[in-house]
């Protein structure tokens, strides 16, 4: 926004919007404006606890866990680590590129000019 205006307007219209938001529900009460903040006496509301997960809803249960020995028993099968890496290393095919592009027909300029 470069008009000053326009800038001005829109910083006016979201802090209306969130001076206009209604309390949470679960909001405590406030303390009452007369009381001292550094008096341990003061009256204090008591704190409320509400999962950030409680309005989730309740997903599968999670896959039952392999033992450790049969877990290690597959990956020796499988070929060890390095089939996952192979596995890996493979690119997934491009719907996009049907072939592999052309390597350049002159080789790329060395940025020093063949300085080491």
């Amino acid at each position: 926004m470069s008009h000053p205006l326009l800038a001005g307007l829109a910083l006016a219209v979201l802090a209306a919007a969130a001076v206009a938001q209604p309390a949470p529900a679960s909001a405590p009460p406030a303390a009452s404006a007369s009381a001292d903040p550094t008096d341990p006496r003061a009256p204090v509301p008591a704190p409320v606890y509400r999962s950030v997960l409680a309005g989730l809803p309740s997903g599968a249960e999670p896959p039952a866990a392999v033992p450790w020995r049969a877990a290690n028993d597959q990956v020796g099968r499988i070929g060890g680590w390095k089939a996952y890496a192979r596995e890996a290393a493979v690119p997934a095919p491009s719907a996009s590129a049907p072939h592999a592009p052309q390597p350049a027909a002159t080789p790329p300029v060395h940025p020093h000019g063949g300085h080491r």
